[in-house]
């Protein structure tokens, strides 16, 4: 069955073909490390990891290159303010040095990569860092310079984006219609409003610089991607993803500059996942509306609950937090997790052909641009249908792979209902044998049924 995707270039359904028979290559927008990571930029790494998922699903190998931006990310996407870092370093009031802002996001990505672990994300093949990739990003703007779209200005070495004739061509932009902004007013020697730096010079306050054509200085985000993908994936490759906000400016002078130093096309299918939404506005670090995983565990929420949300909806429809909303998921995902532990007494006539039809209508959903929504609701269909034990959990073993949702695991309760036992054990110790019984049926109506036995209490679970 074919994998088809949404690709952005197109904003239409294409058939996945890769470029090499051996592998897919993907370059995903890592983690600018000068904060946590909030659990909107979590689920575009989800969406990602499906995807990757998927891929395997479908018998191919994957290359998937992740950056970690540690320099040059300015305050602004668009080549104004300071650098993430610096500020970031100025507001926890520590010693302005490059030994600090690099020990600072160090911190920040060891626990990106922590949160990633406790949500099923998949490592990336390879990671790679801005600050030591730098001497690759000089050589690599030596080729646009050779390409002739550059100019200096008094702020660095700047890409003419009207030189590049498909500059519009991703987030279809009117250029005509730009207005000279910010970027113009930060460095006036800009001929377009859309330009943008490669490399910046001229900020003797900036900590990490490095000696360059250009003068002392640090490179521009966007340079960083380019050159780190091409390093690691060649000239061209499969698969580009990040969020929708990297579409107006960050992939948009990515392709740039990329396809003006190759003379090639340079990525085949670009994917975007929509946002998290929170009070009708997207989360944002910089407007400090923001919740990361730490918040989620606070409050006894599993964080693969939040994964599970994040599988209610399509990665290009936003998705609306509310902690009602995922506790909701907490409660479904549990509730999953239980008709799996059920499943495992085995009983019931084999349905061969009915598990084949479930195995390809989950493949359908999959491949149809990652309709997760759709595929999840199946697994729920399938556990309550009449298959064998063994038949659903040869099935779910089968999609977890692609959910990712440790579906098959010991049995599965909720803290609640552990605190409960233990209360009603205490109970019985008492004697108190009135509590003994409000606690077993209040457990009852969860889905637990308890059992005191010459061993002890045990329980097992039911149907809700």
């Amino acid at each position: 069955m074919t994998l088809e995707l949404f690709n952005t270039m197109g904003r239409r359904k294409e058939v996945f073909h890769p470029i090499h028979k051996e592998y897919v290559g993907i370059y995903c927008c890592g983690p600018t490390v000068y904060d946590y990571q909030h659990i909107g930029n979590l689920r575009t790494y989800i969406f990602e990891d499906i995807l990757l998922r998927i891929l395997h699903f479908n018998g191919y190998s994957v290359k998937h290159v992740m950056n970690i931006t540690d320099v040059g990310h300015l305050t602004s996407d668009a080549d104004v303010g300071e650098d993430k870092l610096m500020r970031s370093i100025r507001k926890l009031g520590l010693d302005p040095s490059v030994e600090t802002m690099l020990a600072l996001a160090k911190k920040y990505e060891i626990r990106f990569f922590e949160d990633c672990a406790k949500l099923n994300i998949i490592t990336p093949t390879v990671i790679c860092k801005a600050s030591e990739h730098v001497p690759d990003m000089i050589e690599f703007i030596k080729r646009i310079e050779k390409m002739e779209y550059t100019y200096p200005t008094s702020v660095g070495l700047i890409f003419n984006s009207r030189k590049f004739v498909d500059y519009t061509k991703l987030a279809k932009l009117n250029l005509d219609n730009q207005k000279a902004g910010a970027r113009v007013k930060i460095d006036p020697e800009r001929k377009n409003p859309s330009d943008f730096a490669l490399w910046v010079s001229n900020q003797p306050s900036h900590i990490m610089q490095w000696d360059s054509p250009w003068g002392r200085g640090f490179p521009g985000w966007h340079i960083e991607c380019s050159a780190m993908s091409i390093k690691y994936l060649g000239d061209q490759f499969d698969i580009h993803c990040g969020g929708i906000d990297h579409i107006p400016v960050h992939h948009t002078n990515e392709i740039a500059q990329s396809e003006s130093a190759t003379g090639k096309k340079w990525v085949n299918y670009w994917l975007h996942g929509e946002f998290l939404v929170l009070d009708k506005e997207k989360m944002s670090k910089s407007q400090g509306s923001f919740i990361i995983l730490e918040d989620i565990e606070s409050k006894k929420i599993n964080p693969l609950a939040y994964r599970y949300m994040c599988l209610t909806a399509h990665y290009r429809s936003a998705l609306s937090f509310s902690w009602k909303n995922l506790e909701m998921a907490q409660q479904a995902y549990m509730s999953l997790k239980n008709r799996v532990q059920l499943a495992k007494d085995k009983s019931g006539t084999p349905n061969p052909k009915l598990k084949e039809e479930f195995s390809m209508q989950f493949l359908k959903y999959i491949n149809s641009d990652m309709n997760l929504p759709q595929a999840l609701g199946l697994v729920w269909t399938m556990l309550k249908s009449d298959l064998n034990g063994e038949e659903k959990l040869a099935l779910v073993s089968q999609f977890d792979q692609v959910l990712g949702l440790n579906l098959i695991e010991e049995e599965f309760i909720s803290e609640e209902a552990e605190n409960l036992i233990k209360a009603r054990e205490k109970a019985r110790e008492e004697k108190n044998w009135q509590k003994s019984d409000m606690i077993r049926d209040q457990l009852q109506e969860m889905g637990v049924l308890i059992e005191d036995t010459p061993k002890g209490t045990r329980w097992k679970l039911i149907q809700n």
